[in-house]
């Protein structure tokens, strides 16, 4: 089946609207209807050439959900009309970590930018085109079926999609990573999609204070309203002492969610004694990180990662789906803007000048 897709020919130039064919699923795998596929900084990266190795031209994205088309031989998890949410994080179903319920951890992935087969099912002209993990941005994508949960129908496709990331990213650091038990405070630096939904978990799990952190204080009354109980100012030179003060000593859990130079620093410098700092943001190849040792040690802080929130898609998303449809995640809130597939580089452009939340590009 051929369907317009954007597809990125070329780090740092802008991507090209083509005809893109798209294979029949094969054995265990799915092809799924796209609705809307979220703006993610992973792609960024990829765009900007900060991360090494990507093939190209390649389809991006890895936040969507939609409606399974068609299934190939052997599939039992889903069926033809089913509602799904998109993961970037299958797993093998076999390795130890995925058998432990950590697939963003799996010690067998595919090959970059392949199927498990060591092939594409996206090309142009016969040529291949390779997938960005779960390649969302295509309006028509193939996926192993590991790699699609299927969600109630009666939460909107377009903010199903983003549970597929930022939704199990941000509140699985809180719930699944840290753990945050009621009364327990916490700082979130960074708030776009992934940080909102951190402070979101955290006034869902009763921490408090919760202490957003960001560069934009035109945000700070939206995210009062997410979850949060005070705002600090991140460029502000006595931010740390802001939340040193409002946390009555510093935070006991404080969320990296921005790759910024300035954010990890940050927020091992705010955190309580035995406070845990938690690593959610990605960085791009070759970054490093630094933090004052004695400051940790004299303390017993600890710095932990997050990777995907340690979720467990086939759990967590319906889990978070429930949550959506009692009116206790407030999905409506994350997203800033909806673009069409012909807006792409105009949505990461957005996405890149910190203004958005949550970027989503929709089907029609």
């Amino acid at each position: 089946m051929r369907v317009a897709t954007p597809v990125l020919f070329q780090a740092r130039t802008p991507h090209r609207v083509v005809e893109l064919d798209v294979d029949e699923p094969r054995a265990g795998e799915v092809r799924v209807r796209m609705a809307a596929s979220g703006v993610c900084h992973s792609c960024l990266y990829a765009m900007n050439g900060q991360h090494a190795g990507i093939p190209m031209p390649i389809v991006l994205g890895d936040e969507g959900a939609g409606v399974v088309e068609s299934v190939g031989p052997g599939v039992t998890s889903v069926a033809e009309g089913d509602h799904v949410i998109v993961s970037w994080a299958p797993g093998c179903d076999r390795c130890r970590t995925c058998r432990q319920g950590a697939p963003a951890l799996c010690a067998a992935q595919p090959p970059l930018g392949r199927m498990a087969d060591g092939a594409t099912r996206f090309h142009i002209d016969g040529a291949e085109v390779f997938h960005y993990g779960p390649a969302t941005n295509a309006p028509l994508t193939v996926l192993n079926e590991r790699a699609v949960v299927t969600v109630d129908p009666r939460i909107p496709l377009d903010l199903a999609a983003l549970i597929g990331c930022a939704g199990a990213t941000g509140v699985g650091a809180v719930r699944n990573t840290a753990r945050v038990r009621a009364g327990e405070s916490m700082a979130v630096v960074g708030c776009g999609g992934v940080g909102i939904s951190a402070l979101h978990a955290g006034a869902l799990a009763g921490a408090y204070p919760i202490v957003a952190v960001d560069v934009v204080p035109a945000k700070f009354p939206a995210l009062m309203s997410l979850g949060a109980t005070h705002c600090v100012d991140a460029t502000e030179d006595d931010a740390v002492a802001r939340v040193l003060e409002i946390t009555g000593g510093g935070a006991d859990y404080a969320f990296v969610t921005s790759s910024a130079p300035p954010a990890f620093p940050l927020a091992t410098r705010a955190l309580a004694a035995r406070g845990t700092c938690v690593l959610i943001a990605g960085y791009p190849d070759g970054a490093t990180l630094s933090f004052d040792p004695g400051h940790l040690l004299n303390g017993e802080r600890r710095i932990i990662a997050s990777k995907y929130g340690s979720s467990n898609p086939p759990v967590d998303f319906p889990d978070l789906v429930g949550l959506y449809l009692a009116g206790r995640l407030r999905l409506d809130d994350l997203v800033s803007r909806r673009w069409r597939i012909d807006q792409v580089d105009e949505a990461y452009d957005a996405l890149r000048s910190g203004t958005e939340t949550r970027g989503l590009i929709v089907f029609e």
